[in-house]
């Protein structure tokens, strides 16, 4: 047991059972929190001479339940738990905890700190950022680079979160089934959220900083499949993030500007997490209960399975982005289709299904970057002009206004 390196993880994946568990002791996150983190440091001393417990889950529970107990006596001036030799003699009450902690007890515990985390009085960052302190149990400092804001900045955010949530009433009780599946909806959606502020970086250099935030909503995609094993959207959402994830590398050059996808040099694209998206969605499918993250991911697994550009199916995706409209109307969803109808039907086909999207998505960098590449293939110069340069004056970063200027210096040439 010299190499220590294995405690880490043992504690990592034990956090958010046991900080669920914690959390439903005590009712506030601030003391579940302490109370991990004195489990933690009392695990880095005993478990090292004493070997990894046979559950390391029920262990933090009960040590963490412990010292937190024993601070609110001490803040009382009531009467100290037993020494720390004591203490560490849990197995037989380790034991009857581990055989507690049936399935159905555990996700009610995770599933309540998820959904606490996605509370509906957080703003949608105070959600990502406190479900990836209390959850994933990343530090201020980390959390704040990911976000490219100060510490300070991001600690008051995660504090504000915890005091809101504080004031709030939260019920703790164990959901009923349809509250479940309410909480499910909302948690996934954060979590898919969270990975698209990661992934959805204009330049590789964001890409980098950001890239902690779509591998931690890979890891709680994982967590929330593990508790809902046979919920073929889950299957679908982490199908989703690994088929979009696999194409990073290949997503910006080596100046740093974003390459598109029929661009990309798909031998930088991962195998791997290619072949657990594409056997996540065939697994999903078979359950025959489509939805909206089963369709997106079905479209990116055509373009994972396309070994060339010129090989991908354009037709089916244009079939399952019809699905998705039926399933999410959006004028995005729609836009996104476009690109689509004009591979099979051509550009003039597309722009007529774009037109009509034009007032409400008028502040939308895509929106004009995609009608101007459609004006441009129907050599309508002057028209594809005024498309790009709304787009530039829209676009979010230097990288997607190089994108742009790339069209314009085409039609100038």
């Amino acid at each position: 047991m010299n190499d220590l390196g294995w405690i880490d993880p043992v504690l990592g994946a034990a956090r958010p059972q046991v900080m669920g568990a914690l959390l439903r002791y005590f009712r506030k996150l601030d003391t579940a929190e302490e109370a991990f983190q004195e489990a933690c440091l009392r695990a880095l001393k005993t478990w090292p001479q004493n070997g990894p417990p046979r559950d390391p889950a029920a262990w933090l529970i009960l040590v963490g339940r412990n010292a937190a107990m024993d601070q609110v006596r001490r803040q009382a001036r009531q009467s100290e738990l037993p020494d720390e030799a004591v203490l560490s003699d849990l197995d037989d009450a380790e034991a009857s905890l581990a055989d507690r902690l049936d399935g159905e007890h555990y996700k009610d515990d995770i599933l309540r700190l998820l959904f606490i985390c996605c509370h509906p009085e957080l703003p949608a960052t105070q959600q990502i950022a406190l479900a990836l302190r209390i959850v994933c149990g990343l530090s201020v400092k980390q959390i704040a680079q990911a976000f490219l804001v100060g510490e300070a900045a991001m600690e008051q955010r995660i504090t504000r979160a915890k005091a809101r949530i504080g004031n709030a009433g939260v019920a703790f009780e164990t959901p009923g089934a349809p509250e479940r599946a309410e909480r499910l909806a909302v948690v996934a959606a954060m979590i898919y959220l969270l990975f698209n502020e990661g992934y959805s970086s204009s330049s590789s250099r964001e890409a980098d900083a950001r890239k902690p935030l779509a591998e931690e909503a890979i890891w709680l995609a994982r967590l929330l499949l593990r508790l809902f094993p046979a919920e073929p959207e889950i299957m679908g959402m982490l199908a989703l993030m690994l088929l979009q994830r696999a194409r990073a590398k290949a997503r910006f050059d080596g100046d740093g500007n974003v390459v598109l996808l029929e661009d990309q040099d798909r031998s930088l694209w991962s195998q791997p997490r290619i072949a657990e998206g594409l056997a996540l969605i065939d697994k999903a499918m078979r359950h025959r209960r489509p939805g909206p993250y089963q369709v997106q991911a079905a479209i990116a697994a055509l373009h994972a399975r396309a070994k060339r550009a010129e090989d991908t199916d354009w037709a089916q995706i244009d079939l399952l982005y019809a699905n998705l409209e039926r399933l999410q109307p959006s004028p995005v969803v729609t836009l996104n289709r476009a690109v689509a109808v004009s591979k099979v039907k051509g550009p003039q086909a597309a722009l007529e299904m774009i037109e009509p999207l034009g007032q409400r998505l008028w502040g939308y960098f895509y929106f004009h970057g995609v009608k101007g590449a459609l004006l441009e293939q129907l050599e309508r110069p002057l028209e594809a002009r005024e498309a790009f340069s709304h787009a530039i004056a829209l676009a979010n970063s230097p990288a997607e206004a190089a994108h742009i200027r790339q069209h314009l210096d085409r039609l100038s040439s």
